[in-house]
């Protein structure tokens, strides 16, 4: 055999190999397909959600197990059990969090508890811890980071053309990360979290890090200002989210849901698999991925190696719709957007503070006096959330005494 046959061969036998691959991945996660050729799944529900993105969580919780065991005995004493939590004294306060930090460290294994995988952003990024000040424990984590180009529902509700959009996406984030931490977030916790969206203290500290900066797509100098902050819930519609207002003020806004498009059902090894089957190809998506090179890159790489390996374009098409909200910080923030004109409004936007004042009264002192269940949470339960990691990470802490004197404290 001739070394040109050799390589037909290999191609068409790696062609194979990724699609049997894929397509026990699609089977193993309860997908079918549907006549017309798209992807199916029976049943609707968190739980489906979950299983969905449990390749993906699996993997990513794989690749940071040398870092959970490096870190998890000196930062698993920042998680508070029910019992250390008084919830007429909860203090919360918002601490930045900078890269390279123990408080990175911290916002990092408190996100792997997370049952749908946590991005790490891209382009701009704003992370923050929120501390119980009562008894320096964890209560949540607020990320945001620059925002997808097409969103259908964000568009609509701001009512721009691509033109507006391109000009004005830099006033826009999304939080990527948003939610509270056990035990907090029985206590409702994820709704003063949530809350914190609309906070002076974001604005302010958007104005500083990104207020001057050039647009990496227009390379334009621009004046952006934190206008509105999007954020998708991950289980469908959101319980958390919805209705959430203070007073006559509303937090967050329900603008419609996503189309069920995405590329989250495909986990990270196949992905690579995917990219350096492009890479072989020279296909220009393999490597460009710097953001400014265009919306989702991993969306367009996955569906041009998909094309190229003879899928129709509906294997994309998971069928899970997510609920959009819209936090907007100034009064006159969608008319800003849309237009481009004016000065924003925050004559009566709080700073943290005001509004975590606002919100113990609101949801979590009534809470806690009808619901004592979070008063059952014991730190070491954490552990129990690292998915298939548990044993291991469990074998590490008693071999440290850690997981012994969490859960017998």
């Amino acid at each position: 055999m001739n070394g040109k046959n050799a390589s037909v061969i290999n191609i068409i036998s790696r062609e194979a190999n990724i699609k049997r691959k894929l397509r026990r991945h699609l089977q193993d996660l309860g997908f079918e397909k549907s006549d017309e050729g798209a992807l199916r799944i029976q049943g609707s529900g968190k739980d489906i959600v979950r299983t969905l993105h449990r390749a993906q969580r699996e993997e990513r919780l794989r690749a940071s197990s040398d870092f959970i065991a490096a870190k998890a005995e000196k930062l698993l004493g920042y998680f508070a059990s029910g019992k250390e939590i008084d919830p007429e004294k909860i203090s919360p306060v918002l601490e930045r969090v900078a890269a390279g930090t123990p408080q990175g460290d911290l916002f990092r294994l408190a996100s792997l508890t997370w049952s749908v995988p946590v991005s790490n952003g891209f382009g701009r990024r704003l992370r923050y811890l929120i501390w119980d000040e009562n008894n320096g424990k964890l209560m949540g984590l607020i990320a945001i980071g620059d925002p997808v180009f097409n969103l259908a529902v964000r568009d609509r509700f701001i009512d721009w053309n691509t033109h507006d959009r391109s000009a004005r996406l830099v006033n826009v984030m999304d939080a990527y990360v948003l939610g509270a931490i056990p035990p907090y977030n029985a206590l409702l916790g994820g709704k003063l979290v949530a809350c914190l969206l609309r906070s002076r203290d974001l604005y302010d500290d958007f104005a500083r890090t990104y207020g001057g900066s050039t647009g990496i797509i227009s390379n334009q100098e621009k004046k952006a200002r934190l206008l509105a902050v999007t954020t998708s819930s991950s289980m469908g519609r959101s319980s958390v989210y919805n209705r959430l207002k203070i007073g006559d003020q509303q937090y967050l806004k329900s603008i419609g849901y996503t189309g069920g498009w995405g590329h989250f059902h495909i986990p990270d090894g196949l992905f690579t698999e995917l990219r350096d089957y492009l890479r072989d190809m020279d296909h220009r998506y393999a490597d460009q991925h710097r953001f400014g090179q265009g919306p989702n890159w991993r969306l367009r790489t996955t569906r041009a190696a998909l094309s190229a390996l003879g899928f129709k374009e509906d294997l994309l098409r998971h069928g899970i719709q997510r609920e959009v909200f819209i936090c907007e910080l100034a009064k006159n923030s969608a008319k800003i957007l849309q237009s481009g004109k004016g000065e924003p409004d925050i004559g009566a936007l709080l700073t943290a503070k005001e509004i975590s004042e606002l919100a113990l009264e609101r949801w979590i002192t009534p809470r806690a006096k009808r619901r004592s269940e979070f008063k059952d949470w014991v730190s070491s339960d954490l552990i129990d959330l690292f998915g298939r990691q548990t044993r291991v990470l469990r074998n590490q802490l008693e071999s440290l005494n850690l997981f012994k004197e969490t859960a017998s404290g």
